[in-house]
């Protein structure tokens, strides 16, 4: 009971110091965090006028929990697709600034003479900017709807992935002490493998089974399953070898695609909040005043270099993306802080006990300055940005706009790299997800069968069971995009584009033989002819198996249905845009949703008695109303009140109509995969069945269900098609329909 007295007497005492320093910074509108680390300073050992903590190892336990749920957090609030979505601009900017603020801090640390785990810790610590304080500071100014605010937060996204994968990097240098590039590159390959097969597995398995347990589900319930999801996976990244951290946030971004994840994001928030403030009470315990002062040099220089560093680096980084220099500097200014992944890493380096004792307390006092300092920094971006464009020279002001106008030229997307990058991760992923099926086997199945059946029937049935399990996979690698679009088109095209299509599809029946021979090899002591006989001869089974091409079609589906569920639950409830809104805004067009007033004078008549087309310029694209959805609505469709609206125009165009138009919501329904709506765009050529057509007669929208959104003709910009204008030939047309009318479309017009 003593010890239990003790941790509840200790517990006590940091809650209530956290509660009174965030209650004070809260009031001098400062972040919590910093309340929690000045909180953590009182009730340590070296204050010696406030009671202190008794028992430092329980609280270091509590705050090890507090990264795993503050990582688990992280990860329901990310999402992989969000990288897709940030563009090349926060990609460029994120990975130059901290490649460039790692360097930067290991020149630091050299140059003070510190060891070399201390300086590459430093690099870590100092390459990561704070997403809670910037997010507040932006708040603050009103700056979240500024457009160098979204690029901000795209490049903390990139910065939050990076993070994690540094933390693993960092734990193998760590452990090994080994810096040789062979080993980090088997670091890194292990990372990539690992998080490919949990992702994949995960996003396979768990939202399906939350999906049956839904109505089993209470709040209290919910909370217990996805804690024992995280805490499960926090096991097996630390039988793998990696940070209990680095498994929390991979199930917390498994989770984040699922339709659950807002509840459960609900949920967890309070128990992370109490832990979390623990984690950084604890950072704020392991400062020592007198080791502050001791090292005040070291920390003014690591302070400037912070600031100066993600100043200078974070504008280069936004300018080489080809954003202009005053939005350059802005993003550069606003990422001058150094916050949580600083403690993080600093609390990884001391567990793992590879830094030195003075580290910790120095980057904590550069975090509390630096962070004083961000809203200052922020608004010394505009004048900043001012004097720097005033004193550039001219030639350098043409360069900047030069590069800047070129890095935005809109290309058509490539059908090659379309392909190849589909056959590229297809193969990746069904290759790692095969070899952990044969890992798995050997290690646990094997030797099982071979114990229970003598002689040569273990190792016959093991093969048989490995290879059945693998041969969904299999056949996916050779056969899947053999009859996509991409590939019949580049078919149908031009002969010389057939050897290399052939190519692709030798090279991946070579993939999915060395895996049969692989598992055979490794079972039975035969000739490699004889090895080989029998992968071709298993290959060929799978490829005529309609079964197994049942079977692969099914999973991927499922895949695919888990994986982007929520984004079209979402999409289809009007709550988020289509994915092709966003192509749309750099053709100057716009996706915008509004609701039928009760009022209106268009509320029970048809769309071809509205007319929309004709007197506003916009376009239907899709109706909700109620439970149902309406894609591409005919002239004879009506509207009713409240209906929710889609509707492509013009920023113009728009203004003028939405005068009687609202904002509102939708409602849910089951039916949601096949009401996606997509953007394509064909060219039309001399064999081209539209060619010569007006848009009423080609039939496009009546034949094919399908919407033209705009026209490309030589040199001109997209524009709203006429209705009397002939196609001609080299028209770039866009269209938008659901996925199953457009496909029909393109490969009909280009066959």
């Amino acid at each position: 009971m003593s010890h239990l007295a003790t941790l509840i007497s200790d517990l006590a005492l940091i809650l209530v110091c956290a509660g009174l320093m965030t209650l004070l910074f809260k009031k001098l509108k400062q972040p919590l965090v910093l309340g929690y680390v000045v909180a953590g300073f009182l009730a340590s050992p070296h204050m010696p006028y406030t009671p202190s903590v008794m028992d430092t190892a329980n609280i270091q336990t509590w705050a090890d929990i507090g990264v795993v749920f503050l990582l688990f957090a992280l990860g329901l609030d990310f999402s992989l697709k969000k990288i897709a979505k940030v563009g090349g601009a926060a990609v460029i900017a994120a990975c130059t600034i901290i490649f460039c603020m790692i360097l930067l801090g290991i020149a630091v640390g050299t140059g003070f003479g510190w060891k070399r785990m201390d300086c590459i810790f430093l690099g870590g610590m100092i390459a990561m900017s704070s997403t809670t304080i910037i997010y507040k500071a932006f708040d603050d100014l009103g700056l979240r709807k500024k457009q160098f605010a979204g690029l901000v937060l795209s490049v903390l996204i990139l910065e939050d992935i990076l993070a994690i994968v540094l933390m693993v990097m960092l734990s193998t240098m760590a452990a090994s002490h080994n810096f040789e590039g062979a080993e980090m590159m088997e670091s890194i390959l292990k990372l990539m493998f690992f998080l490919v097969l949990w992702f994949v597995v995960g996003i396979y398995l768990i939202p399906g089974l939350l999906k049956r347990c839904r109505k089993l589900m209470s709040d209290e319930t919910l909370l217990i399953v996805s804690l024992g999801l995280c805490f499960a996976m926090v096991v097996i990244a630390s039988q793998t070898g990696f940070s209990p951290a680095f498994g929390a946030f991979i199930m917390g971004s498994i989770l984040a695609e699922t339709a659950e994840a807002e509840s459960i994001e609900r949920l967890v928030n309070p128990v992370k909040d109490l832990f979390g403030a623990v984690f950084f009470v604890s950072v704020g315990m392991m400062v020592d005043p007198a080791m502050i002062v001791q090292y005040a040099g070291p920390i003014l220089a690591i302070t400037l270099a912070v600031i100066l560093g993600q100043a200078v680096f974070g504008t280069l980084g936004v300018l080489l993306s080809g954003q202009p220099l005053k939005m350059a500097m802005q993003c550069g200014f606003s990422l001058t802080q150094i916050g949580e992944f600083a403690f993080i890493i600093a609390s990884l380096g001391v567990s793992l006990k590879v830094t030195s004792d003075f580290l910790y307390p120095i980057v904590v006092a550069v975090s509390v300055i630096t962070t004083f300092l961000t809203p200052y920094m922020i608004r010394l971006a505009g004048p900043a940005s001012t004097f720097v464009d005033s004193h550039l020279p001219e030639r350098w002001h043409v360069w900047l706009e030069r590069y800047a106008n070129g890095s935005h030229t809109v290309n058509h997307e490539s059908l090659w790299k379309r392909l190849i990058v589909s056959l590229v991760r297809i193969t990746v992923v069904y290759s790692i997800v095969s070899i952990a099926v044969i890992a798995i086997a050997f290690r646990l199945l094997v030797p099982l069968l071979r114990e229970a059946l003598p002689g040569i029937w273990g190792s016959l049935v093991a093969a048989l069971i490995i290879v059945l399990g693998i041969s969904p996979f299999l056949r996916a690698i050779m056969i899947k995009k053999n009859h996509s679009v991409e590939f019949t088109t580049l078919w149908k095209e031009s002969r010389a584009n057939r050897a290399p299509l052939v190519a692709t599809i030798i090279l991946r029946i070579l993939v999915a033989a060395g895996f049969v021979m692989f598992v055979i090899g490794g079972l039975f002591k035969m000739s490699i002819g004889l090895v080989l006989g029998v992968a071709v001869l298993l290959l060929i089974l799978m490829i005529m198996s309609r079964q197994l091409k049942k079977q692969s079609i099914l999973i991927e589906r499922t895949f695919f249905q888990n994986l982007r569920y929520r984004d079209m639950r979402a999409e289809y409830m009007g709550e988020k845009k289509p994915e092709y809104a966003g192509r749309l805004l750099s053709r100057d067009l716009h996706l915008t949703d509004y609701v039928v007033p009760a009022e209106a004078e268009w509320a029970g008549r048809t769309l071809g008695e509205l007319s929309f087309g004709s007197r506003y310029g916009v376009h239907v694209v899709s109706i909700l109303r109620g439970k149902r959805r309406f894609n591409i609505p005919g002239a004879s469709v009506r509207l009713f009140p409240q209906d929710k609206i889609q509707v492509i125009g013009t920023d113009e165009e728009l203004a003028v109509f939405s005068k009687d138009m609202e904002q509102a919501s939708a409602l849910d329904t089951d039916v949601v995969e096949k009401s996606e709506t997509i953007l394509r765009q064909f060219k039309v050529d001399e064999n081209s069945p539209f060619l010569g057509k007006t848009l009423r007669e080609a039939g496009i929208r009546e034949q094919y269900h399908c919407l033209i959104v705009g026209v490309e003709r030589s040199d001109e910009t997209l524009h709203a098609p006429d209705p009397r204008e002939p196609f001609m030939v080299d028209d770039v047309v866009w269209v938008v329909g659901e996925s199953e009318d457009v496909y029909k479309l393109v490969n009909e017009q280009a066959g």
